[in-house]
């Protein structure tokens, strides 16, 4: 299917050339209706009506059009030279094509209540197009001469299209319907071809190997979600010393890098920037409980997708650790609060103190485990060292006080309380800085001991 528009005085000439890219015998509609030519019939049919040229100023536009369902192509000509990227022509037929179309698609009512508009693709997909223009000044986009940038040509190309597309879809409505019809095929073939390239990726996607696609993820063999494992570990030298102590069956690592954002602070467009959040988002699988634009490549939360039995913190025994342990908290309970509810969440408790004797090494705690300990060896000789950071143990003590399920400690987060929860949340971590100044000064000297001040 043809419907041909001709404009210039290169009748026979370019008519001519635009048809021989076009098959010998091809279905093509005209002003008369609708018909079937030979090549031969197509150019006499038209030599007739192109007897028009469009001059501005010492410029001359020579245009040859055609609307197909079979074959597509656009070609600029400027002075004689061929222009591979187009430049002004291209922009004006952008234009014109699209608002004289998109005019004629709202004026007949064809769109589908809510439908997006269509763009140029749509169509660029049933164009056949020859430009020819000529004038006596010409601006190229570089060197090569393959673009112009005449502003004066697309201005002259865009007005001129625009008005002689609204005056043959007004002469002929048989047309105009057909090729509205045809660009509305193109607009919702594209837009179902995207849906479904899309909805294939995200398959492929969720069944695609984790490490294949978030940095430095360390995946376990297991398939079993009952008794996999995610420890999410601070920093690179954390990630070696896990990895080696874990057990690579059901023990999955996942290293961070630094203090994440507080996800009680940062709006949804920042949080879903923030590659850290969105490479853990992924790991856990379960995809977000928050509806918003930001995060449109984050499927909506399924717990059944979790691809995890337990979620474990596992941090330096230190103010840094202790701080991004609660943002790692804060991200959770803003964005799959679920998970918290359901008990998934654990922090693994590393030892404060490495208590060294003749018989025996002890691992302490807390404070008072240390004070224990030493009275327990009495007037034996012993050595106390305060633990140092994850990445500096020794993948032999990693596993016993922090990965061996049958000698580690794990705190479990379950709040008992969800809205008291929620309130501490937003007190310590929020935007009301007056509300935490106030908590701060009522409940400080509780906690003054375990400040770090030095």
């Amino acid at each position: 299917m043809f419907a041909k528009i001709t404009t210039g005085s290169l009748a026979a000439g370019l008519i001519n050339y635009m048809d021989n890219v076009k098959e010998k015998d091809a279905r093509i509609l005209i002003a008369k209706g609708l018909c079937t030519a030979s090549h031969e019939a197509i150019c006499a049919s038209f030599e007739i009506q192109a007897s028009r040229s469009h001059t501005v100023s010492e410029k001359m536009l020579h245009i040859a059009l055609a609307f197909s369902n079979k074959v597509s192509t656009s070609e600029y000509y400027h002075n004689s030279s061929w222009l591979e990227y187009g430049g002004a022509p291209e922009k004006a037929c952008r234009n014109a094509f699209v608002y004289s179309i998109d005019s004629y698609l709202k004026s007949t009512g064809k769109y589908q209540k809510n439908e997006a508009k269509i763009n140029y693709d749509d169509v660029r997909d049933c164009l056949v197009i020859v430009i020819s223009s000529f004038s006596s000044v010409t601006s190229y986009e570089n060197q090569t001469k393959k673009a112009i940038t005449n502003k004066g040509i697309q201005d002259a190309m865009t007005e001129y299209l625009r008005h002689q597309l609204e005056v043959y879809f007004i002469e002929n409505k048989m047309d105009a319907d057909k090729i509205a019809a045809q660009v509305l095929i193109n607009k919702r073939s594209r837009e179902s071809a995207e849906k479904t390239r899309l909805n294939i990726k995200k398959t492929l996607a969720g069944n695609m190997d984790m490490t294949g696609r978030v940095a430095k993820f360390v995946d376990c063999r297991s398939k079993d979600k009952n008794e996999r494992e995610l420890f999410i570990v601070e920093g690179d030298s954390a990630l070696g010393a896990c990895k080696q102590a874990r057990n690579p069956d059901f023990q999955a690592i996942m290293p961070i890098r630094g203090k994440i954002l507080n996800c009680l602070k940062a709006d949804y467009n920042k949080i879903f920037k923030s590659e850290i959040i969105t490479d853990l988002l992924k790991v856990l699988g379960c995809g977000v409980e928050v509806k918003s634009k930001a995060n449109k490549d984050l499927a909506s939360f399924d717990m059944e997708l979790l691809r995890w039995n337990k979620i474990i913190f596992c941090t330096d025994a230190d103010v840094d650790g202790f701080h991004i342990r609660t943002l790692l908290l804060t991200m959770i309970y803003r964005l799959a609060p679920t998970l918290i509810r359901e008990g998934k969440v654990y922090i693994a408790e590393s030892p404060l103190y490495e208590i060294t004797s003749k018989e025996k090494v002890y691992f302490a705690y807390t404070e008072a485990e240390k004070e224990q300990f030493i009275k327990e060896i009495g007037d034996k000789k012993f050595t106390i060292q305060r633990s140092k950071g994850l990445g500096e143990n020794e993948p032999e003590m990693m596993s016993l006080t922090t990965m061996n399920p049958s000698t580690r400690r794990l705190i479990k987060i379950m709040p008992d309380d969800a809205a008291a929860t929620s309130e501490m949340f937003d007190i310590l971590l929020g935007d009301n800085l007056a509300v935490r100044r106030d908590y701060i000064v009522e409940n400080g000297a509780d906690y003054i001991e375990d400040a770090d001040v030095s």
